[in-house]
C-alpha cells in the first residue's frame, strides 16, 4: 500500500497499480480514452493528464499521463490544477477537430464516453473551420455498424480486437493524423467477440447493428438484471427493452465470470424473444383419433385460442382423465419452472428432459467438480492459471467466453516476464514488447483444429478414445499410481510426459474438460489428471463444460432421462404428459418422439417459442422467455444466479396471455386438484425448492428478495432521464394504466426508484453514474477498478471439493481403430447455430455457416469425395444428408456431426455413409 496526497486530501491506494487506476478506484474523476481496465495503459491520447509535485514544497510541478505514472509513496497529486485542466481542454478540442457534430444523430448519443470525458473536461465551443476528414465506412456484418468519422484515434478497437481476442481480421491503416481502423477488405468480423467493439469504442465508431434495426436510446430503455442463456458460462447480461421489444444486449460487469466482454451469441441472440410468431395466447388443438385401437395415433383437427381459464381447465381435465402424468423439464427453463413442475407430476414422475447419456454426463461431472480434489474455476481464477490443458473441448463453440479468459491465461506470461523485471502490468505495450510470442503451457487435445492452436505449445488431433487414452497417460507421469493405458505410441507418451512436467512445474494447473463429445472416457481422465495434481498437492482447477444455461442445475436438482420419459409414454404407463421449455425433436430422434406423443392422450406444453414439440401439443401454453421472467440458473462454474423480469408482456401488449411457466404450472396444479388459486410469489418458490433439494440449498441465497429496498426505495429498472412514465405504451395510446406492480422482485417498472450508484448492491440493472453514462459507468460500482462490485458480485456457488481421498478411473479405453465400412460419428458444437434459441434470431442466422459433415482427407479419399460433396450418414433407421468438409487434422475413420444439424447425436455411434454425389 502507499499513501497519495490528491488535492489536499490523503488517500490509502495499492501501490502496484497507475495513479489513473488509483485514482478512478477512489471515486475521483480523471478523463480518459485509450486506457481500459481490461487492457492496461499505452498514453496514446494524453487526455489523463495531472499535476505531480515532488513533495509538499514543491509549487512547479510537472504534468504527467496519469495512465503511465506509477503510483509513489507519498506522492503529491493534483486534478483540479488549472495548468492540467487547461491541458486536458486543449486535448480534448484537438480530438474533436474532425470529429463530426452529430450527437442528435449518433446512436452513441447518451451512451458515449467521449460526451462523458468533452463535459468533464469543459469543452463546449470549436474553433476549427476547416475541412475535416472524412472516411468512407465498411460493411462489417450482421453485428457491428461502422461510422469511420467519429473515431478520436484512441486505439482501443484494435488493442481489444488483436490482442486481448485475439482476431486478425480488424487493424489499423495509415499515419499521422489519417489513421483508419477497419479490415483490408470489407466484410464480416469474424471474431467471436467483435460485438465488445460497441462497448470498447469510446464514440460511435462501431455499434451494435441488431440495436440500429429498431433504434432507442438508452435513457428511454427499460433494463433489468439478467444472465445469459445461451450458454451454461453464464455471463451477465442487462437486456434493454422498450415497447414490449428487447432492443439490445449489454454486458453487465461481474467481478468472477465475464468482467468487461460477452461472446457475440450471448450479445446478439436475443432476437427470439422478439418473434411475430411467438405463441402469445394459450392455443388448444382438436385431435381426431385413428385407427381401431384408442390412442394409436392421431391427428390435429383444428386449433382455436383460448383465454387463461379456459386453458386452465382444458388442460387440467385432460390430466385428471390420465392414468399416469410425467413431466418433462428442461435445461433452457429457470429452477423455479423445473421445481414446479416436478410439483405438479410428483417426483417418481419427473424427467429432466436431457438425453440419457448427456445426463450420464452430466452427473458424473458433478461428481468431479466435488470428489476429484479440485474446485471448479471462476473466469477470473481461469485468467490467473499458469498451465492449461484442455480434453475433447473446442472452446470457442462450446464455451466462448471461457476460451477467451483461456486466452488472457496463456497470455498472462508477458505479465510474469515483466514482474521479474520490475515492469508493471498495466504498462501494456511495455509488456507486448517483452512478451513477443511467449505463452505459458497450454495443451490442447480436440479431434479438430480450433481458433485456440495458435496459442498452444502443442495440439493433439484424435478420436475421442485416444484423446482420453491421452489424458490417462498424463495423469500416470503425475502420479505413478494412476493406471497407464497400454499400447502408447511414442508420440502420445512423449506429449503426454511433457505435458505432466508442465502441469507439474506450474503454481495454478488449469484441467478443461466437458460432455461436447459425449463420452465418458474423456470426462474420467480429465477426473484423474485433477485426482493426480491433487494428489500431488497442486492448487490447480477443474474446469467442466456444460451444453446448457441450466444443464447443471438440473442435473443438481435430479430427474429421470428424457429416454426414461419417451419409453413410458410408448410402452403405456403414462398417457398425460406436460413438456416444459422443450423441443423433444431437438434432443431424440423424429420417429421415437412421434410414436410416444401419438400414444398420449393428453399433452399440455409450455414454450416461449413455436416448436415442432408445441404444435403436437393439445394444449399449448404460452411461457414467458428469459426477459419476461425471473428465476434461477446454475452456471457451469455451480454459481447459481438470479435473473429478472425486463418487462411485463402484458402490460405492453394488452391481448397477450404470457405468463411465466412456474406461475402456469402453478395455476395448472392448483386446477388439478381443484383448489382456490392463492397468490404465489417468486420467493416462495425459490425458498420452497432450497428447502426441497439439499444440493440447491444456497441456491435460495442467489438473489434480492422482493423486500429489498435502498433508502426505502425500490430500485428502478429505468433510468432517471426516461422519458415520463407515459412513455412506456406511448405506442398505443399517451394515456395509460398503472405501472406494473411487481410483487416477485425488489425492481419497480418505472424510474421511480433507486438508479443511483453511491448504494452497493450485486443487482445493477444499468450502469448510470452522475458524469458517466457509457459502460465506463462500471467504474463507479466496483471496490476498485476492474475488481468486484462494491456489494459483492451476484450469485452463490453450489460445488466444490468434499474431503476425502479420490480413487482414479481405471476402466481405460483401447485405442481408436477405425472400421473399414463404417465411421465413428462424434457430436461437435457451433457457436452460431449450436443452441436451441439464438438459431432463431436473424444475426445469428446471418453469421450460421452451412450445416456440414467433417472427414479427415484420407477419409474423404477413401469415399472419393471432394469439399461440398453431399453425403448420407445412417444410424440404423435415422438418416442425415449434409454437404461434406474436409479437414487436414480430423482423425481418419471418424466423422463429425454439428450440433441442430436434424440429426440429435447425444453420444459417438458407427454410421454408415453413402456418397451422393462424387465431384472431380
Amino acid at each position: 500500500m502507499a499513501t497519495i496526497h490528491v488535492d489536499g486530501r490523503d488517500y490509502e491506494v495499492d501501490g502496484a497499480d497507475n495513479l489513473l487506476h488509483a485514482c478512478l478506484s477512489l471515486g475521483l474523476d480523471i478523463p480518459y480514452f485509450c486506457w481500459h481496465p481490461a487492457m492496461g495503459s499505452v498514453g496514446a491520447c494524453r487526455q489523463c493528464a495531472v499535476k505531480q509535485y515532488k513533495n509538499a514544497d514543491d509549487t512547479q510541478g510537472m504534468l504527467v499521463m496519469s495512465c503511465m505514472a506509477p503510483v509513489q509513496d507519498d506522492a503529491y497529486i493534483s486534478i483540479e490544477d488549472d495548468e492540467a485542466k487547461a491541458f486536458r481542454a486543449n486535448v480534448i478540442e484537438w480530438l474533436m477537430i474532425n470529429h463530426p457534430h452529430d450527437c442528435p444523430v449518433c446512436e452513441e448519443g447518451g451512451h458515449c464516453h467521449l460526451q462523458d470525458m468533452t463535459v468533464m473536461t469543459g469543452h463546449d465551443s470549436r474553433r476549427y473551420r476547416f475541412r475535416k476528414r472524412t472516411h468512407q465506412n465498411q460493411d462489417l456484418g450482421p453485428f457491428i455498424g461502422h461510422e469511420m468519422n467519429r473515431c478520436i484515434t484512441c486505439y482501443r478497437c484494435v488493442r481489444f480486437y488483436q490482442d486481448y481476442a485475439g482476431g486478425g481480421d480488424l487493424g489499423a491503416f495509415g499515419a499521422h493524423d489519417n489513421v483508419y481502423f477497419g479490415r483490408f477488405q470489407e466484410g464480416t468480423l469474424e471474431s467471436p467477440f467483435s460485438g465488445n467493439l460497441t462497448e470498447v469504442c469510446p464514440t460511435g465508431v462501431f455499434t451494435d447493428q441488431t440495436h440500429s434495426e429498431h433504434y432507442t436510446r438508452k435513457w428511454d430503455l427499460q433494463f433489468a438484471p439478467s444472465v445469459c442463456h445461451q450458454c451454461a458460462v453464464g455471463c451477465n447480461i442487462s437486456p434493454g427493452e422498450r415497447y414490449g421489444d428487447i432492443r439490445r444486449i449489454e454486458n453487465r460487469y461481474h467481478g468472477e465470470v465475464n468482467h468487461y466482454f460477452l461472446c457475440d451469441r450471448g450479445r446478439f441472440g436475443y432476437g427470439y424473444v422478439n418473434r411475430e410468431d411467438r405463441p402469445r395466447v394459450p392455443e388448444w388443438r382438436e385431435r381426431q383419433r385413428v385407427g381401431a385401437e384408442p390412442g394409436e395415433t392421431s391427428v390435429v383437427a383444428g386449433t382455436i385460442s383460448l383465454e387463461i381459464d379456459d386453458a386452465l381447465d382444458r388442460a387440467a381435465d385432460g390430466l385428471r382423465n390420465a392414468r399416469r402424468v410425467i413431466g418433462i423439464g428442461s435445461p433452457r427453463a429457470s429452477l423455479e419452472s423445473n421445481h414446479m413442475l416436478r410439483t405438479l407430476v410428483g417426483n417418481a414422475n419427473f424427467s429432466t428432459g436431457i438425453a440419457a447419456r448427456e445426463l450420464e454426463l452430466l452427473v458424473r461431472m458433478n461428481e468431479l467438480n466435488t470428489r476429484c480434489g479440485l474446485p471448479s474455476p471462476s473466469l477470473r481464477e481461469i485468467e490467473r492459471c499458469d498451465a492449461v490443458f484442455v480434453l475433447g473441448e473446442d472452446l470457442i463453440n462450446s464455451a466462448a467466453r471461457m476460451a477467451l479468459a483461456i486466452r488472457q491465461a496463456v497470455n498472462a506470461k508477458g505479465e510474469a516476464l515483466a514482474a521479474e523485471r520490475g515492469i508493471p502490468s498495466w504498462n501494456a505495450e511495455a509488456v507486448k514488447t517483452l512478451a513477443q510470442e511467449a505463452h505459458h503451457p497450454f495443451f490442447l487435445a480436440t479431434p479438430d483444429a480450433t481458433e485456440l492452436d495458435a496459442l498452444a505449445e502443442q495440439t493433439y488431433n484424435a478420436a475421442p478414445d485416444d484423446i482420453a487414452r491421452l489424458g490417462f497417460a498424463v495423469a500416470h507421469y503425475i502420479d505413478p499410481e494412476a493406471p497407464c493405458p497400454d499400447a502408447l505410441d511414442d508420440v502420445t507418451t512423449a506429449l503426454a510426459s511433457r505435458i505432466a512436467e508442465a502441469l507439474m512445474a506450474a503454481q495454478r494447473p488449469l484441467v478443461v474438460s466437458g460432455g461436447s463429445l459425449g463420452t465418458p472416457a474423456v470426462l474420467e481422465a480429465a477426473g484423474n489428471v485433477a485426482r493426480a495434481l491433487a494428489r500431488r498437492t497442486r492448487p490447480g482447477a477443474l474446469s467442466l463444460v456444460r451444453r446448457e444455461a441450466n444443464s447443471t442445475g438440473l442435473s443438481l436438482l435430479g430427474g429421470q432421462s428424457l429416454d426414461w420419459a419417451l419409453e413410458c409414454l410408448n410402452s403405456g404407463e403414462a398417457d398425460g404428459v406436460v413438456i416444459l421449455e422443450n423441443d423433444l425433436y431437438v434432443r431424440a430422434e423424429a420417429g421415437q418422439v412421434d410414436a410416444a406423443l401419438q400414444r398420449a392422450d393428453c399433452i399440455v406444453t409450455l414454450d416461449h417459442q413455436r416448436t415442432a414439440t408445441w404444435d403436437k401439443a393439445d394444449i399449448g401454453l404460452p411461457a414467458a422467455s428469459f426477459a419476461e421472467s425471473d428465476g434461477t440458473l446454475v452456471s457451469l462454474e455451480g454459481r447459481a444466479q438470479r435473473f429478472y423480469q425486463v418487462f411485463e408482456p402484458s402490460y405492453i401488449r394488452p391481448e397477450t396471455r404470457i405468463r411465466e411457466s412456474w406461475r402456469w404450472l402453478n395455476a395448472l396444479k392448483v386446477s388439478v386438484e381443484r383448489q382456490s388459486m392463492a397468490p404465489l410469489t417468486l420467493d416462495e418458490v425459490t425458498r420452497d425448492m432450497a428447502m426441497t433439494y439439499p444440493a440447491l440449498a444456497p441456491a435460495g441465497d442467489a438473489g434480492l428478495s422482493a423486500a429489498y429496498r435502498v433508502h426505502g426505495l425500490r430500485l428502478a429498472r429505468e433510468p432517471h432521464r426516461y422519458s415520463g412514465r407515459t412513455a412506456m405504451r406511448a405506442n398505443l395510446d399517451v394515456s395509460e394504466p398503472r405501472a406494473p406492480q411487481d410483487a416477485d422482485t425488489p425492481f419497480a417498472f418505472s424510474m421511480e426508484g433507486y438508479a443511483g450508484y453511491a448504494e452497493p448492491r450485486r443487482e445493477v440493472a444499468f450502469a448510470w453514474a452522475p458524469g458517466w453514462n457509457s459502460p465506463q459507468a462500471w467504474n463507479k460500482f466496483q471496490d476498485e477498478v476492474g475488481g468486484h462490485l462494491r456489494a459483492g458480485d451476484p450469485g452463490v456457488r453450489l460445488l466444490g471439493p468434499l474431503p476425502g481421498d479420490y480413487d482414479y478411473a481405471r476402466t481405460l479405453p483401447a485405442r481408436f481403430a477405425a472400421h473399414d465400412d463404417q465411421w465413428l460419428a462424434v457430436p461437435q458444437a457451433r457457436l452460431f447455430g449450436g443452441d436451441e434459441t439464438s438459431t432463431r434470431a436473424e444475426p445469428i442466422q446471418a453469421r450460421m455457416h452451412e450445416t456440414r459433415f467433417t472427414l479427415s482427407r484420407g477419409s474423404a479419399e477413401r469415399l472419393r469425395m471432394s469439399s461440398g460433396a453431399t453425403l448420407t450418414l445412417n444410424l440404423g433407421e435415422r438418416q442425415l444428408t449434409l454437404p461434406v468438409e474436409i479437414s487436414d487434422a480430423w482423425p481418419d475413420g471418424v466423422i463429425g456431426v454439428p450440433d441442430q444439424s436434424g440429426l440429435p447425436l447425444a453420444e459417438p455411434e458407427w454410421a454408415h455413409l453413402e456418397p451422393q454425389e462424387v465431384r472431380a
